[in-house]
């Protein structure tokens, strides 16, 4: 009797093993070698996808959302940093209001008004934090804030002296030189601690008067609170020892001085 181990293989046998193995084993390798190559090919997918969510995250015109003064809010738990003493002449009521960027900032703003009126007079104290690069510029803002239903821009104005400093006035553009005293906007950046303030001020009959009213709200100014902002304190500390008076006759006087004054200056001295 023929054993099964004794069985010749046919190689005209189509089920012949010696046929069989080689062919599963190429392709096992066919399988592996397009199995690594579709792997490889989804992970270069995967790395360009996130190259370009990045680009695309970092383009310059692209809407990432609110603008940086929609997402700022009130800060309702907050308590006033500052305070304005204004003179009881101005008969004015006075609002305080905190807002609150995600960022860090924070906005102390003051504003005055008549009973049932519109504001005549803002300040705004700006401590930056991050959002800083996402806010535009400041001339804008304060344009935006001088007028809302408007699209002027702002000129200067001359400037003051103040217990901050020389602080920058600006009005808006395109007032004919007969017209009513402009209001006047205000605009001082300080560098240590990092802080700006602006606002503007329609308290005056006339231009004079006008500067002698900012300057009296800048002088006016006081620290209520540093919080943990040692910077702060010391600034205001020794803004304190500059600073002058809001008696009339010596504002308008120095509103009138020729170096301040962009109507008409008066020169020193002969010709």
């Amino acid at each position: 009797m023929q054993s099964f181990s004794g069985t010749r293989a046919d190689p005209h046998y189509p089920n012949d093993p010696a046929r069989i193995y080689p062919v599963l084993t190429s392709l096992a390798d066919e399988c592996c070698g397009t199995l690594a190559r579709l792997i490889a090919y989804v992970g270069a997918l995967a790395l360009l996808a996130i190259v370009g969510l990045h680009f695309w995250d970092e383009f310059p015109g692209r809407d990432n959302g609110p603008s940086a003064s929609a997402v700022w809010s009130p800060a309702t738990r907050s308590y006033p940093a500052f305070a304005v003493s204004q003179p009881e002449s101005f008969e004015k009521t006075e609002s305080y209001e905190i807002l609150r960027h995600p960022g860090g900032g924070r906005k102390d703003v003051l504003r005055w008004a008549a009973a049932a009126e519109m504001p005549v007079a803002e300040l705004e104290i700006y401590r930056p934090g991050d959002e800083l690069s996402e806010s535009g510029p400041a001339l804008a803002e304060l344009a935006d804030r001088m007028d809302p239903n408007g699209a002027r821009e702002l000129e200067a104005a001359g400037i003051i002296d103040s217990k901050f400093g020389a602080v920058t006035l600006l009005r808006l553009a395109g007032l004919a030189r007969g017209d009513a005293p402009a209001c006047l906007g205000f605009l001082k950046r300080l560098d240590q601690p990092d802080l700006r303030i602006s606002g503007w001020s329609c308290q005056g009959d006339t231009l004079p008067g006008r500067r002698a009213a900012v300057g009296c709200i800048l002088n006016r100014l006081t620290l209520l609170t540093a919080g943990n902002d040692p910077k702060l304190a010391e600034l205001f500390a020794r803004a304190e020892l500059k600073r002058g008076s809001c008696a009339p006759a010596t504002t308008a006087a120095a509103a009138a001085n020729w170096v301040t004054d962009t109507e008409d200056p008066r020169l020193r001295g002969a010709l």
